[in-house]
């Protein structure tokens, strides 16, 4: 989720689930030590759970950024090894680490040396054409034997060299049975899954077979599927909000950050276009705040008017 899941689209999806956790897209070691730290880790209070996803291979620069990480009052570290893009490959990290998994381990430990917060692994199921339960079976047990007790698994091999990034979302076939067999496997460890899930049923057939999941693509296009998380999954129906409601919770966050003369009113809003879908409407509401000439105004009235465009406003 890299130019993705920046920190305005956090806290948008905060106005929409209060308890899911939240990830930064992933972050470079060489990022955090050798640039703008408050850049790369920066973060509202109101994103709280959140984890901060790095990418990189080298021990000791994983326990100096995981370090920074916690000191920056981050709630978790997770390291990616599932990422199949040619620029992680270039810097053998990503889904390059899962051929690795030793180094992994020394990753892992060197991390959980350096903070007193979870460590944990999001990966894949497989690299290239190695199609074996018993590859991530052993990437897992391995990496586990360093103390990562928490491993988000998507359950596709990544293809290093032939897919693009987004091929590699879509054409690898989806296996989730290796990542249920896992915790069959491995039962003290939390399994989560990903990959191509989109709907509430999917979410609670996954649940009945390993302990999470995780959600990309679908959470970012149909951002509303998450309203209803807080109370299905964690027990919690009040802060449930409307979508003019979560619209309305946004303006005060977009002026402040106006206001500091940072970004521009289409950083924030192009996370929001996905909030009506499936209404009607939807599409004059995504046409309005894709106005280019409207959003160089930086009028964050802008909002208010897409939304009157959803009617009857109050059913939304």
């Amino acid at each position: 989720m890299m130019d993705w899941t920046d920190r305005h689209c956090r806290v948008f999806h905060r106005q929409i689930t209060r308890h899911s956790w939240l990830y930064t897209e992933m972050v470079t070691t060489g990022a955090i030590l050798h640039g703008d730290v408050p850049r790369h880790l920066d973060y509202s209070e109101v994103e709280h759970p959140i984890a901060l996803q790095l990418g990189g291979s080298e021990p000791a620069d994983l326990a100096a950024s995981a370090k920074l990480g916690q000191q920056w009052g981050y709630d978790e570290i997770n390291l990616n090894c599932g990422c199949p893009s040619e620029r992680v490959q270039k810097g053998a990290f990503g889904a390059c680490l899962m051929a690795e998994p030793n180094l992994v381990a020394d990753c892992v430990k060197a991390m959980r040396d350096a903070v007193s917060i979870d460590v944990t692994v999001k990966h894949r199921i497989g690299i290239n054409d190695i199609d074996s339960y018993d590859f991530v079976r052993d990437f897992v047990g391995t990496v586990a034997q360093a103390g990562c007790k928490t491993f988000i698994v998507h359950a596709r091999n990544a293809i290093l060299k032939g897919l693009s990034p987004k091929e590699n979302r879509e054409i690898p076939p989806l296996r989730y049975e290796r990542a249920y067999q896992l915790k069959r496997d491995f039962p003290d460890l939390e399994i989560i899954i990903n990959g191509g899930i989109k709907t509430l049923q999917e979410i609670d057939g996954h649940l009945q077979q390993v302990n999470g999941v995780m959600l990309g693509r679908e959470a970012y296009h149909n951002p509303y599927l998450m309203s209803s998380f807080d109370g299905r999954y964690y027990a919690d129906d009040t802060a449930a909000k409307s979508r003019a409601q979560i619209i309305e919770a946004m303006l005060p966050y977009i002026h402040l950050q106006l206001a500091r003369k940072g970004p521009r009113l289409n950083s924030i809003t192009r996370h929001m276009l996905g909030l009506m879908t499936g209404l009607p409407g939807a599409r004059a509401f995504r046409r309005q705040l894709s106005d280019t000439k409207e959003l160089a105004k930086g009028d964050v009235a802008l909002l208010l008017r897409a939304l009157e465009l959803m009617t009857p406003i109050d059913a939304i």
